[in-house]
């Protein structure tokens, strides 16, 4: 598989969906490749349960372009957030399937918690993962 040139800034997996902050050179090239990635773990998970004929797992990736610090800091923050938004968790830090923990290890809390405080999330990307 060819590289997609991506910096992967923030992610999180949550049980029923995943959000990620990168760059890439191609969208092209990250669609193809989330292609493979959806339909060889639905095919897999499908195969798992006994359930071939199921509905797919996955969906479609949402893309956005992010203009400026205030766009992608608010990303970040809201990705971070996302198990807290959903109900996992009352705390970011608690969810271990997130690339906060290594914002808190490479910047510390004192870091996060003034981005998170310049860079709120407030309603970015309402609507989509509800």
């Amino acid at each position: 598989m060819r590289s997609i040139g991506t910096d992967l800034y923030a992610w999180v997996i949550l049980p029923n969906h995943y959000h990620l902050l990168a760059g890439l050179q191609s969208l092209d090239l990250a669609s193809a490749a989330l292609k493979q990635l959806h339909g060889t773990t639905s095919r897999d998970w499908n195969m798992a349960d006994g359930q071939t004929g199921r509905r797919r797992v996955w969906f479609k990736f949402a893309d956005r372009v992010i203009r400026g610090d205030a766009g992608f800091y608010g990303a970040l923050n809201y990705i971070h957030v996302n198990p807290v938004k959903h109900g996992y968790m009352a705390d970011v830090y608690d969810w271990p399937w997130s690339r906060v923990h290594h914002y808190m290890e490479e910047h510390g809390r004192d870091w996060l918690r003034q981005h998170w405080r310049s860079y709120p999330p407030g309603d970015f990307g309402r609507g989509w993962d509800d």
